[in-house]
């Protein structure tokens, strides 16, 4: 099969590879899947760089989740068949015509997703959900403000926040950015500004100009 591959550390766009390489085998608990969508997630990035806590040996297949079609099922496996449409993390690496999932782990993928959508479901909604409910257990009517609002975990947190009856405001880092988050966003009124209103010495200001309290921050 043909896998993206990282041979030397560096700027993925420097390093990454397309190379042929063997078919994955699944093991006790593990499935095979061909791979329909694989997200590109900030920890992919660092790993290329050699930055990320997990340093997986050279070289690697990076792409830590994805959507994938059931291929087979290694020994223990129950209640996934061939042809179902998983989502969750790769054992392996994702950027990849085929790879390994857990068959604990990983989720039946939501019907009303594509393949690209439902491959960057998985870490980047799980994250803002738990940072939100478990963490900051925000509640409806409260304000939720959000850095990085046109990013991953960002814009699904703006997804999750108003999903949860929160009056959330996205914070991006320019003009491109900003048109992303406010079509996920705004609440009434359409209130934006740029990153530069949000650094640590600017927070009163932010809050003055505004006139809105925060009631959590992500």
């Amino acid at each position: 099969m043909r896998a993206w591959q990282v041979p030397e550390l560096g700027e993925p766009r420097d390093v990454l590879t397309l190379a042929e390489v063997p078919d994955p085998v699944p093991g006790p608990g593990q499935v095979l899947v061909r791979v329909l969508g694989a997200a590109a997630n900030f920890p992919d990035v660092l790993m290329c760089r050699g930055g990320y806590q997990v340093r997986p040996p050279l070289p690697f297949t990076p792409g830590v989740e994805l959507c994938g079609e059931v291929v087979a099922a290694g020994p223990g496996v129950t209640g996934i068949a061939p042809g179902d449409r998983l989502i969750g993390g790769a054992i392996g690496g994702a950027f990849a015509e085929l790879t390994l999932m857990n068959a604990a782990s990983a989720l039946p993928a939501p019907p009303g997703l594509d393949d690209a959508e439902a491959g960057a479901f998985f870490i980047t909604y799980q994250t803002g959900w738990f940072g939100l409910h478990r963490r900051a257990r925000l509640a409806a009517g409260e304000t939720l403000l959000v850095h990085a609002a046109a990013g991953g975990v960002g814009s699904g947190a703006v997804q999750l926040g108003k999903a949860a009856g929160a009056r959330v405001i996205g914070v991006t880092g320019g003009e491109q950015k900003a048109e992303v988050a406010r079509a996920l966003l705004v609440f009434p009124g359409g209130l934006y500004r740029s990153a530069h209103l949000v650094l640590p010495e600017r927070r009163p200001l932010l809050l003055t100009e505004w006139g809105v309290a925060l009631d959590r921050l992500l």
